[in-house]
């Protein structure tokens, strides 16, 4: 039953507020009074056409909203189309708006949500008959009469009850569906954790690995220039060359001088002491120059299989943490 009607800027009305109590409610007036125009705005409330010829003059839009109680058989029915638009609010009442704009928009409104416009023929339907000229008659449209036949028959309860239960039925397989999603969404993380855990089992990762073989990569890519630099200080230090003695014969040289130096002068033993125990450094550093030489690797298969492990290892780290303990 329709309550309250609130018109704005609609034709020739600048604002109308209209409560109607129970029973029978008549206006009346002369022609041209306006009284067609409420039945207009009605119309347009409930989904009809939205004519910018109803926007008042100097107005940018006109506004219709009604306040509907809900009682009697039309009550389920429109609680149930509510409840599927997820638009109840009151369920003893239901607010319908309408708005034309002058550039031609139209927007509509239940219960302060934005809807379409089928949803308001869809609810207008229900709550309201017009009868007159030329308008819509509910016993002409096929979508009416079974409602009309439920009254008819008097099967109100059973309606409600099958309505219910279809709500019932209806809740159901929507959380069916959502726990149908949940373990659908369940084996998918099950299947990427399975395939993350056994991704990073098989690298067999180790702590401290990725600086070991940066250091290995360094060494394979610069072992060309690792020999050279390695080769020149053995030379100075043990070849020399026509121009100039190896550095351990210089050294052996003065060596050999300060020694007949410490024999003549006893306080100079020391230094005769330091400069032999520079001689038996250079020995051990050409020995140890040797042995770098010999292990110094020209391997471009190991470099790349390093290479492609430093790869491995950084594609794991930026997946699944920033470095190999945060993954392992």
């Amino acid at each position: 039953m329709l309550t309250e009607l609130h018109i704005q800027n609609f034709a020739i009305i600048d604002k109308l507020d209209l409560r109607f109590g129970s029973g029978l409610i008549i206006l009346t007036g002369e022609t041209g009074a306006g009284k067609s125009i409420i039945l207009d705005a009605v119309v347009m409330l409930i989904g009809g056409k939205a004519d910018t010829t109803f926007v008042r003059t100097d107005s940018d839009a006109a506004f219709v909203e009604g306040v509907f109680q809900l009682k009697g058989p039309e009550r389920e029915a429109v609680h149930g189309i509510l409840n599927r638009e997820e638009l109840m609010d009151d369920p003893d009442y239901v607010v319908l708006m309408r708005e034309v704009r002058r550039e031609g928009r139209s927007v509509a409104r239940v219960n302060g949500r934005t809807v379409n416009v089928g949803l308001l023929k869809e609810l207008g339907a229900l709550l309201i008959d017009i009868h007159g000229q030329a308008e819509h008659l509910s016993l002409l449209d096929p979508r009416a009469h079974l409602g009309l036949l439920d009254r008819y028959a008097d099967v109100s309860k059973a309606l409600n009850d099958y309505r219910q239960t279809y709500h019932a039925l209806l809740n159901l397989r929507h959380e069916l569906n959502d726990l149908r999603k949940a373990q659908a969404d369940a084996d998918r993380r099950t299947e990427m954790l399975t395939y993350q855990v056994e991704e990073i089992e098989s690298a067999r990762l180790k702590v401290g690995e990725d600086e070991e073989l940066r250091k290995e990569r360094d060494r394979l890519a610069n072992a060309e220039s690792l020999a050279q630099n390695a080769q020149e200080a053995l030379a100075i230090l043990e070849d020399g060359s026509p121009d100039t003695p190896a550095a351990t014969d210089l050294i052996g040289q003065a060596t050999q001088a300060l020694a007949a130096l410490a024999k003549i002068d006893a306080g100079q033993t020391d230094l005769a002491n330091q400069a032999e125990t520079m001689l038996d450094s250079l020995s051990d550093i050409i020995h140890e120059l040797r042995n770098y030489l010999e292990e110094i690797e020209f391997n471009p298969k190991r470099l790349e299989d390093v290479e492609e492990r430093l790869d491995l290892i950084h594609s794991l780290t930026r997946k699944y943490g920033g470095n190999i303990p945060a993954v392992v």
